[in-house]
């Protein structure tokens, strides 16, 4: 029996069946290339200076506040986040685990390997090349199909409780800790609007060429995940 899938080939499989679809090493090198990939993506946004993505805008916000390093700020805030899986009922994967553990990290060697740029040209170059990459690491951790990221896992989990669209849903969170973010000090300007419209279609774009495609899919195990 084929897993159910979405047009992108997503499956929607639980964390144990997500271990026993096959073409597990490829999915494991996939999950990590895509979240150090993500890494770097988020440094070259917050040294381009000219707005970081949502979620970092907050990070960076929290950061300025206690004795934590960036990437630090970021494990904290994804564990937080899982939390609100609990009443969600959703499951977290392998690669929700990797993602809430090795982001920060891979987001903190990058920063310290990459300088400010100097001018406006180089940073909105810094910009771009941040939301191309970190939708390129989002297609390749996505397909991996190995679970969602903690952040979001809770867009689609908050999707299927209030019967909303992920749009809106991911609308209202982004919002919330880009106001959050902004307000504790964090970095927001125009590279956060090209963000936010731009990711996602970019994301959506790739995904049709870094999803693994699963062939057949294992016995159930009672447990079902979701993915963006």
């Amino acid at each position: 029996m084929k897993p159910t899938a979405s047009p992108a080939g997503l499956a929607n499989l639980g964390p144990l069946a997500q271990l026993r679809a096959g073409r597990l090493p490829e999915r494991l090198l996939r999950l990590l290339a895509g979240l150090w990939l993500y890494g770097l993506a988020i440094a070259l946004m917050i040294e381009g200076a000219i707005g970081a993505s949502p979620w970092d805008v907050f990070h960076l916000g929290v950061a300025r506040h206690v004795p934590m390093s960036f990437g630090m700020v970021m494990i904290i805030a994804a564990a937080g986040v899982l939390l609100a899986w609990i009443p969600l009922r959703q499951m977290p994967g392998l690669g929700t685990v990797a993602n809430t553990l090795l982001l920060g990290p891979f987001a903190d060697l990058n920063l310290a390997l990459l300088g400010t740029p100097e001018g406006l040209p180089l940073r909105c170059a810094y910009l771009l090349a941040g939301v191309t990459a970190c939708a390129i690491a989002t297609a390749m951790y996505i397909g991996a199909q190995l679970g969602p990221g903690p952040r979001d896992g809770l867009m689609t989990g908050l999707a299927r409780r209030t019967g909303w669209s992920i749009r809106r849903v991911r609308t209202v969170i982004e919002v919330a800790v880009l106001a959050v973010g902004v307000m504790l000090g964090g970095t927001a300007g125009v590279g956060t609007l090209v963000f936010a419209f731009g990711v996602g279609p970019l994301t959506q774009y790739f995904l049709r060429y870094l999803v693994v495609r699963l062939e057949a899919a294992p016995a159930a195990d009672g447990l079902t995940g979701e993915a963006r």
